[in-house]
């Protein structure tokens, strides 16, 4: 069995939205810089963060003469389909239709998102049908 991640605060899924947006494993100073151009967080707040989460597992760490350099553990995709599945499992008891039903059942669903969700689910439908 694999050991469960920590789950990743606000900040964290900040952070690593901006990391995950760098063709190469950036600094502090470059994610700094580029999530809070306006001078919004300090930068050790930024580096507290990226230790943390790099002892959480979601970063490795790369130091290169002073400067560390941080490069994604995981890709976004994986990380953001695990946390999915974890909040489904905890707020609907797994189930994925019971999600769809409380989202449908809202006041924030536009006609055109539920156009969009018709497309995508003929497209499922296709391509389902198409892999048997």
């Amino acid at each position: 069995m694999r050991a469960k991640r920590p789950n990743l605060s606000r900040l964290e899924w900040e952070i690593m939205q901006v990391v995950w947006g760098f063709d190469k494993a950036p600094s502090v100073r470059q994610v700094l810089e580029k999530a809070y151009p306006d001078g919004q967080k300090a930068y050790t707040t930024v580096q507290t963060v990226m230790n943390n989460l790099e002892r959480k597992g979601y970063l490795k760490k790369e130091k290169i003469g002073l400067v560390n350099f941080y490069s994604p553990v995981h890709a976004s995709k994986e990380l953001i389909q695990s946390e999915t599945n974890s909040f489904i499992k905890r707020v609907f008891h797994g189930s994925f239709l019971s999600l769809t039903n409380f989202l449908l059942e809202g006041d924030d669903l536009s006609p055109e998102d539920i156009e969009g969700l018709k497309r995508l689910i003929e497209r499922k439908e296709k391509n389902d049908d198409a892999t048997q």
